[in-house]
């Protein structure tokens, strides 16, 4: 009778599971792995600066450069999004689900916002004939509940 090898103790994390899903072929390495988990913890949509400070501490010796390839191949691969506000550095979002952003134009804090409803781009928008949404960019501006509340005091 063979031996049985022992089972592997480590569950599949969150970008295991997303790359199955994704059907991409990329190598998990732990470097993309670190700035996944920064991306998937985060709420604020870092910057690669944010992000590779964030990283850091976790790995000492990455680069800046390796941060900017690993959201370069993670944004490939469809594991996280690239969101781009105007004239400002990219910024990085590991949500994956239907969503728009929201940008505060005195704070600059960029946050997602949810659908209410179901929502389904191609019924809202009206679209040339034909026309097919692969994906959506959409950003919505104002100011942040602080920045509003601070705002309406000043006026006073």
């Amino acid at each position: 009778m063979r031996p049985v090898p022992p089972k592997s103790s480590s569950k599949p994390t969150g970008l295991d599971c997303r790359m199955a899903v994704l059907g991409a072929d990329v190598r998990l390495t732990p470097h993309r792995r670190e700035v996944f988990q920064v991306l998937a913890q985060s709420t604020d949509h870092p910057t690669a600066y944010d992000v590779f400070a964030r990283v850091k501490d976790r790995s000492p010796n990455i680069s800046l450069a390796t941060v900017y390839n690993c959201l370069e191949h993670l944004t490939t691969s469809g594991a996280i999004k690239q969101v781009h506000v105007e004239r400002s550095q990219s910024r990085y979002c590991a949500n994956l689900h239907e969503h728009v952003h929201f940008h505060c134009d005195s704070c600059g804090q960029v946050s997602d916002a949810l659908p209410t409803t179901d929502f389904n781009p191609a019924q809202f928008w009206k679209l040339p004939n034909g026309a097919r949404i692969t994906h959506t960019d959409v950003a919505v501006r104002g100011l942040c509940p602080d920045c509003a509340k601070k705002q309406s005091k000043s006026r006073r």
